[in-house]
């Protein structure tokens, strides 16, 4: 076993028979893109039309329900950007240090590098000729291709990027926040709340739809329990807020 099967496990577990844990799937990176653009959305939608809402509970003004929504949204449009600079470079810099390290291994070791490729290729179904012959020709052709796709499913030139990651964050989430910030604004004082309450559960159920369909769930079930959810949300915050601001004033 190499120094970089025990020290990555998150990328490769070895099975019974020496096979990776995880297969590449075609278009798997642009699923879990769109599946995260999704659940901004979502946080955005959920975490404003809270705010909004229990504001209400205690005035229907729209000076302070415009303030208190739109610091919402840059608050939580900052934090996710932030938070997902940091996820997405911390495995920028994993990803670096694999490549780093397979170079290192191929110029040290590339006798045995080439008998793991081999392996690997045995692993997943090929007869041992034919794992050999196809690593020697990917081998002759770019070494370390063979090794980063094989092993680690790893595209140097397709790493990822953190700059990237916080953008579309921070995007989706406020496109999400824009939607209870809106609602809470435009109708009339008497009717903001209710048309509030009405457009974010569609909202939600879109989304929690979304989200079913991009990762193959029940779509009634993830419909109803995101719905649930947030109709339970917007009702605590109401009350609080229609507590507090009675208290208070």
């Amino acid at each position: 076993m190499s120094s970089r099967e025990e020290t990555t496990g998150q990328f490769a577990e070895p099975g019974a028979a020496g096979q990776p844990a995880h297969e590449p799937h075609s278009n798997l990176g642009r699923l879990n893109w769109l599946r995260a653009g999704v659940l901004g959305a979502n946080d955005g939608i959920v975490s404003v039309a809270g705010l909004v809402v229990g504001v209400a509970g205690a005035t229907t003004a729209r000076g302070p329900l415009f303030t208190a929504g739109i610091a919402g949204l840059v608050a939580g449009a900052v934090s996710m950007a932030l938070g997902e600079y940091v996820s997405v470079s911390s495995q920028r810099d994993s990803e670096r240090a694999l490549l780093a390290l397979e170079v290192q291994e191929l110029r040290d070791t590339p006798e045995e590098e080439f008998e793991e490729l081999v392996a690997l290729y045995e692993a997943k179904g090929l007869r041992p000729a034919t794992a050999r012959q196809v690593a020697t020709e990917l081998t002759e052709h770019d070494a370390l291709a063979a090794h980063l796709d094989a092993e680690l499913h790893l595209d140097p030139d397709d790493l990822a990027n953190p700059w990237q990651a916080a953008g579309a964050s921070a995007l989706s989430f406020t496109l999400g926040a824009l939607l209870p910030l809106l609602a809470i604004l435009l109708p009339p004082p008497a009717w903001r709340v209710p048309v509030t309450v009405v457009a974010v559960l569609l909202a939600l159920a879109l989304t929690g739809a979304g989200s079913a369909r991009i990762g193959g769930a029940s779509g009634r079930l993830a419909v109803a329990r995101v719905v649930t959810g947030g109709a339970i949300g917007l009702a605590v915050t109401y009350a609080i807020g229609s507590l507090f601001g009675t208290a208070v004033s």
